[in-house]
């Protein structure tokens, strides 16, 4: 099963695709939608649409993680990032691809045992968990692979909990 995970934002969002195969997880792409500053927003969502769209085509994933906003500050921020978090689930609908939601605390507890885990901890976990050389850079891309592996998580546990029933 092939995996996308994002991490949304309009200045970057941070997107990583990986393969589940059995227990093995197995990173295939990962890295950056990036939007310049002082473009107008509805420009910057096109280019957030737009670059989803060609990931999304050209590495056809069967299922999309993505993260739900968490903002405690700034308001304005928070309107932005869930806009362009709306038109890349739109992409995903438009291609037919389920989409599931994870909160940071899914995402910590996921990739790390521990629902309170710092930045650096989860991001350690994610280069351990994929066998990378090196964290993922920006820190968007780090995360957008910890929502990946919160999802093949979820579904090994959905699937054992399935085949429980049968």
């Amino acid at each position: 099963m092939r995996i996308v995970g994002i991490d949304p934002g309009i200045a970057i969002v941070g997107f990583g695709f990986i393969d589940k195969e059995g227990s093995s997880l197995k990173p295939v792409q990962y890295g950056s939608i990036q939007t310049e500053a002082h473009t107008p927003v509805p420009l910057r969502l096109r280019q957030v649409y737009d670059a989803t769209i060609e990931l999304l085509e050209t590495y056809k994933p069967d299922e999309m993680g993505i993260e739900k906003l968490f903002f405690n500050r700034n308001v304005t921020t928070a309107f932005t990032v869930g806009q362009a978090r709306g038109v890349i689930i739109l992409a995903a609908e438009q291609k037919g691809i389920p989409v599931f939601e994870y909160t940071p605390m899914q995402i910590k507890q996921a990739v790390t045992g521990y629902g309170g885990a710092e930045k650096k901890q989860i991001q350690e976990m994610v280069r351990m968990l994929l066998k990378l050389k090196e964290v993922p850079k920006p820190d968007d891309v780090a995360d957008a692979l910890g929502v990946a592996i919160t999802h093949a998580q979820s579904r090994t546990y959905y699937d054992k909990s399935e085949g429980a029933k049968k």
